[in-house]
C-alpha cells in the first residue's frame, strides 16, 4: 500500500487542521485531483492526489489537526507518480505491536510508528530544555530556520500555568496562529512607542484613500531611516537591513488578524499599490491567498483606524522591529492669524519599535519623515 503523507506546507509549519475532505474512501481518483483541504496558520491550502488509483482508507476528520509527515490518505496499491507530494510505504505486515495515536484516532496496527517532527535545536538548548522540563516539539523556534533558541525555551519555562477553564475550547487556525504569535512577541521584543499626528487638510477628503498614502509614507521613510525595515536576531544579536521594503498589511476577519505582504512598496507608484492591496485583500477574505504572500514582512502597518481608536502600542511580530498603526482621522479647531477658526483633519499615527535595536532618535526620525510625506499636497 501507497499512502500519501502531509507535505511540508512551508514557513517551517509543523502541523495543519483538516478543513473538508474532497473524496470517499472507495472512490477513483485521478493525478492531480483534489483530496482534502487544510488549515495553516493562516491560509487553506487544497493537497491533489500524487496518483491516479482508488482510495482504501482516509485518515482523520474534519478538525483534526495532524502533523507533518503524517499519513492523510492511503491508496490501493499501484505505483504513485512522480509528483513531489510526499509519499510513503505502508507494510502489510505488523511493525508495531501497539496503535499509535493519528490525527485523533487509533491508526491500523500495519502502519509504521510516525516519527517526531523533527526539532532544530543546539545541544546546549536542548540540555536546558531538560533541566526546566520543556518539551521542544511544543514549542515554535524563533531562530533561523524556525531553530529553538535558549530565549523560547526561558520564555517557556517562566510562563505561568493557565488555570482549566470548563467549557472551553480549543483555538483553531488564525486564532491559533495569533495566540503563538503574540505570545513570541512578548517574549522576545521590548516595545517602546511614539505617537504623533499629522494635518492631512490639503488632500484629506471623506473618501480619501488614507491607506495607500500610508503605504507611500512608510516606503519614503524606510529610505530615509532604514534600519526600522531590518529583522533582528536577538539571540546572535545581529541586525540584517533588508534592502526592499516588504510591507505586512494587518487585515481584519471573522477569523482573526491576517497579514499579508505587499512587496517592494518602495518602487510602486499609488495605483499599483491600490489595485495589489485590493487583491491581496480579497484573496486573504477568500482563504485563498498563497502562502508565499504571508510570510517574510520586514515592517507592518496596522489602520485600525478605518474601525475606530485613535493610538495603538502595537505588538511586533519578530525578526521585525517595528509597526505602524494609524487611527482614526477626525476634525479639530485651528484658530487662524486673522482669529477665524476652521475645522483641519488630523491623522494619528503610532510607531512601536523595539528598543534594543531601534534607539528613540531613530524612531523619530522615522515618524517624522512620514509626517512630512503626508502632509504634502497631492
Amino acid at each position: 500500500m501507497k499512502a500519501l503523507l502531509l507535505p511540508d506546507l512551508g514557513e517551517g509549519l509543523q502541523d495543519a487542521e483538516i478543513v473538508s475532505w474532497h473524496v470517499a474512501e472507495g472512490d477513483h481518483v485521478v493525478v492531480d485531483e483534489p483530496l482534502v483541504s487544510v488549515e495553516t496558520d493562516k491560509a487553506v491550502v487544497e493537497i491533489p492526489s500524487p496518483q491516479a488509483g482508488r482510495i482504501a482508507h482516509l485518515f482523520g476528520k474534519v478538525g483534526d489537526r495532524i502533523k507533518v509527515g503524517t499519513p492523510l490518505v492511503e491508496f490501493e496499491g499501484g505505483p504513485p507518480a512522480d509528483t513531489g507530494t510526499v509519499m510513503g510505504e505502508l507494510p502489510s505486515a505488523p511493525v508495531s505491536t501497539g496503535a499509535t495515536p493519528v490525527m485523533g484516532r487509533s491508526a491500523p496496527k500495519d502502519l509504521p510508528v510516525v516519527p517526531r517532527v523533527r526539532v532544530e535545536a543546539s545541544p546546549a538548548v536542548r540540555a536546558l530544555a531538560r533541566d526546566r522540563g520543556i518539551d521542544l516539539a511544543t514549542l515554535r523556534g524563533s531562530g533561523p530556520g524556525g531553530a529553538i533558541i535558549r530565549a523560547d525555551v526561558e520564555a517557556a519555562a517562566t510562563r505561568p500555568s493557565s488555570p482549566v477553564i470548563a467549557g472551553a475550547e480549543p483555538l483553531r487556525g488564525v486564532r491559533r496562529a495569533m495566540a503563538i504569535n503574540m505570545a513570541r512577541s512578548g517574549a522576545e521584543i521590548v516595545p517602546a512607542t511614539i505617537w504623533d499626528e499629522v494635518e492631512i487638510g490639503s488632500w484629506w477628503r471623506s473618501d480619501a484613500d488614507v491607506t495607500t498614502r500610508l503605504i507611500g509614507a512608510i516606503g519614503g521613510a524606510c529610505r530615509t531611516v532604514p534600519i526600522l525595515n531590518a529583522w533582528f536576531d536577538g539571540q546572535a544579536l545581529a541586525l540584517r537591513r533588508m534592502p526592499n521594503v516588504d510591507l505586512g498589511i494587518a487585515v481584519d476577519t471573522d477569523d482573526g488578524l491576517i497579514v499579508p505582504v505587499l512587496r517592494g512598496i518602495e518602487k510602486k507608484d499609488a495605483a499599483t499599490i491600490r489595485r495589489e492591496l485590493d487583491e491581496l485583500k480579497r484573496q486573504v477574505r477568500a482563504r485563498t491567498v498563497p502562502l508565499g504572500d504571508l510570510k517574510d514582512p520586514t515592517i507592518t502597518l496596522s489602520n485600525f483606524g478605518v474601525i475606530a481608536g485613535r493610538q495603538a502600542a502595537l505588538a511586533i511580530l519578530p525578526p521585525q522591529v517595528a509597526i505602524i498603526g494609524a487611527g482614526r482621522v477626525s476634525q479639530r479647531a485651528v484658530q487662524g492669524r486673522n482669529g477665524s477658526v476652521t475645522f483641519v483633519p488630523f491623522l494619528p499615527l503610532s510607531l512601536t519599535f523595539d528598543h534594543r535595536i531601534v534607539a528613540g532618535g531613530d524612531a523619530a526620525r522615522f515618524l517624522k519623515a512620514m509626517m512630512e510625506a503626508l502632509g504634502r499636497a497631492e
